[in-house]
């Protein structure tokens, strides 16, 4: 805890503290008054003193915070009115020492020290510890202040974080940015990006860029702006109840800064708002938990308090932070975030403002992200009033000109996707290859077959022209594929067998019995077809050809009907 600059006056009646709390959230703080002990704590300041005389509270106490200057004055009345406290100006005996006054009892009941509630049970809330070791805090020297290094709109803060150690870390990356030149923050920066660059992240959103190409397809708030009808270059932006209480909280000041201060007051901006428009790009306009870090995350000026010399700086660091922190990392995205920015800048500086209130507002309910506002957005947001409307289209026109490559980033991003490629086209290869091994492979078996059809067509002697065709010669085909040999005697037996299973086709038995009225001529007297009855007495007399079995007899068209009749029943095969 940090023991703020206070300073005491009295006048009969009141006695008047002034606590000098700069970069603080005036909105919760813990104040404490009884007789001469005095406690104040507002994160990450705290106060105890005793006091010569007693104060009370009976409702005339007054508080007043000025935010300008950081200060905390507090008015209270005095118990005894018209009496003098003396010593005040003493400040160092003041401060109450660690632990209480009073000597404490030999023995004491520690059942007694736990609260409790209503209920009996212990209250599980943890009471601040006001007895913490102090220690008296004195203002920097200016030969000091001027050796630290600058930071904060248009570099003009230094010292604030020698205050804040407890939430440096939380807010920024630097680990010493009072002492860390802007080059050695630069040259960590870079470091940094590049140790937490993920090729695996960055090739999974570029091949699976589903989510991506959504996020693309949004439409934000200043797309839909029209241009004002009362200011040339300026376009129609409202601003909420909410956003004008905060413009009228705050506190109208002119900023005198020279050539060099305001190159780095605009790009730190144009640095604050690429951040910003990637935000409500992939929150599409809904911001959440993530958003204060997200904004802080992707701008080097908030993140590493990054100085930049030139637009072309400011896109490389942000596009190198886009595709090494949040969740989706892809360039296309970098490059809608862009033209986001060029088209809030062309809107003119109510949409800049705009813009800047809502940033104000998602660091003011983040704890401990408010810093930030009063390091650079607050002043942003009184500054960028004042700024003429022809600045904000020169930098729009600045960014629109700027090229920004992906070798731009250094993050060998070129050899990265073309080495994905290649596997990925090595892979489509093999892939081919396998298929055509596999069709090869059923090119070979059907030549197979046909070979085995010619062979057995020779074998026969001459085919009968009437000999079964393909009916469906499609692989879709449920029907079974018939070769020329399918009358022979060897095979009508397997025919006559098929028929009298119960997968046997009614269409494929009728064709049967048609090839062979037109083709068998046998003996009524020696073959009969009964039913489920085979072939076996025709392959005992008959040649396996199709020629000679052709000139053997006729067959009776009982026979036929017999056929036909004992198979009429068969199911149709699926």
């Amino acid at each position: 805890m940090i023991t703020p600059a206070f300073d005491l006056s009295q006048d009969p009646d009141y006695l008047t503290i002034c606590i000098r709390v700069p970069y603080t959230r005036t909105s919760e703080f813990d104040l404490f008054i009884d007789g001469t002990d005095f406690k104040f704590y507002a994160k990450p300041y705290f106060l105890r003193l005793s006091l010569p005389g007693r104060i009370i509270e009976d409702g005339t106490e007054k508080a007043t915070f000025d935010i300008d200057k950081g200060v905390f004055t507090l008015k209270i009345p005095k118990e005894t009115r018209g009496e003098h406290f003396g010593g005040l100006q003493m400040l160092t005996s003041l401060l109450a020492p660690k632990g209480s006054r009073s000597a404490k009892p030999l023995v004491e009941d520690l059942s007694a020290g736990s609260e409790t509630t209503g209920d009996g049970e212990e209250e599980d809330e943890e009471e601040f510890d006001w007895q913490l070791e102090q220690e008296v805090y004195t203002d920097q020297s200016e030969e000091k202040l001027g050796a630290m290094q600058k930071y904060g709109f248009a570099n003009q803060r230094s010292g604030v974080f020698a205050r804040l150690q407890e939430e440096l870390s939380d807010v920024i990356d630097v680990k010493n940015p009072e002492e860390t030149m802007a080059s050695e923050r630069r040259r960590a920066r870079l470091e940094a990006e590049t140790l937490a660059f993920s090729s695996d992240h960055y090739l999974a959103d570029l091949f699976e860029d589903d989510e991506i190409n959504r996020l693309l397809k949004f439409t934000p708030w200043w797309s839909k702006l029209s241009p004002s009808t009362e200011q040339k270059g300026e376009s129609a932006v409202s601003f909420s109840d909410e956003e004008k209480e905060q413009l009228r909280k705050f506190t109208n000041r002119s900023f005198l800064l020279d050539k060099t201060s305001r190159c780095q007051a605009w790009l730190s901006l144009l640095d604050i708002l690429l951040a910003y428009s990637y935000e409500v790009r992939c929150t599409e306009g809904e911001h959440n938990v993530e958003s204060p870090w997200t904004i802080r995350k992707l701008s080097g000026t908030l993140c590493w308090l990054e100085t930049y010399s030139c637009s072309r700086d400011v896109l490389v660091s942000f596009g190198r932070r886009v595709l090494c922190y949040p969740l989706y990392r892809h360039f296309a995205l970098l490059a809608s975030s862009i033209c986001d920015t060029a088209k809030i800048l062309q809107s003119g500086k109510a949409c800049v403002l705009k813009c800047l209130l809502n940033i104000h507002k998602i660091f003011r309910e983040n704890d401990p992200a408010y810093i930030m506002n009063d390091l650079y957005i607050t002043d942003y947001c009184i500054w960028i009033q004042r700024v003429s409307s022809k600045k904000m289209l020169e930098l729009a026109t600045i960014l629109q000109h700027t090229p920004l490559q992906k070798k731009d980033l250094e993050l060998e991003l070129d050899e990265l996707e073309s080495a994905a490629r290649m596997v990925v086209e090595e892979e489509k290869q093999a892939s081919t290859e396998s298929s055509s091994s596999d069709s090869s492979s059923e090119s070979d078996e059907s030549e197979a077959e046909e070979q085995g059809c010619s062979d057995s067509k020779q074998g026969g002697g001459e085919t009968c022209k009437d000999c079964p065709s393909q009916p469906n010669s499609s692989p879709s085909s449920p029907i079974p594929h018939l070769s020329s040999s399918a009358l022979s005697p060897s095979v009508n037996r397997k025919a006559g067998a098929v028929s009298s299973d119960s997968q046997g086709c009614r269409q494929l038995i009728q064709e049967l019995g048609r090839q062979m009225v037109e083709e068998l001529r046998i003996s009524a007297d020696s073959y009969s077809f009964g039913a489920g009855e085979t072939f076996a007495a025709a392959e005992a007399e008959e040649p396996p050809g199709c020629s000679s079995s052709c000139s053997s007899g006729t067959v009776r068209g009982e026979s036929l009907q017999n056929l036909t009749a004992n198979h009429s029943d068969a199911p149709r095969l699926q």
